[in-house]
């Protein structure tokens, strides 16, 4: 069960790397872009470290408050529920 939810933080972080990476390159180029809610539900369902990651990296929604302080709100907030899992599972 925990390399399971591990293999799962893995993918949707990296996920969430990408699909930051993919919306500021349609940003530049005035493509479709990716909503700011599929941004945020990538987020809150395990991927807030890889978003923030990709936020910070390519300079992407860091102008907006509530990216800035929503993607490391929801990390903060994932870090705690893993590390009271993490007590009780091992």
């Amino acid at each position: 069960m925990f390399q399971f939810m591990i293999a799962y933080l893995c993918i949707i972080n990296i996920i969430g790397f990408a699909i930051m990476g993919v919306d500021k390159k349609r940003a530049i180029r005035g493509a479709w872009r990716i909503s700011e809610a599929s941004l945020f539900f990538t987020a809150l369902i395990g991927g807030a470290l890889g978003t923030t990651l990709g936020m910070e990296y390519f300079r992407h929604k860091t102008k907006h408050r509530y990216f800035k302080l929503g993607m490391p709100a929801i990390l903060l907030c994932q870090v705690v529920v893993l590390g009271i899992l993490a007590k009780y599972m091992l």
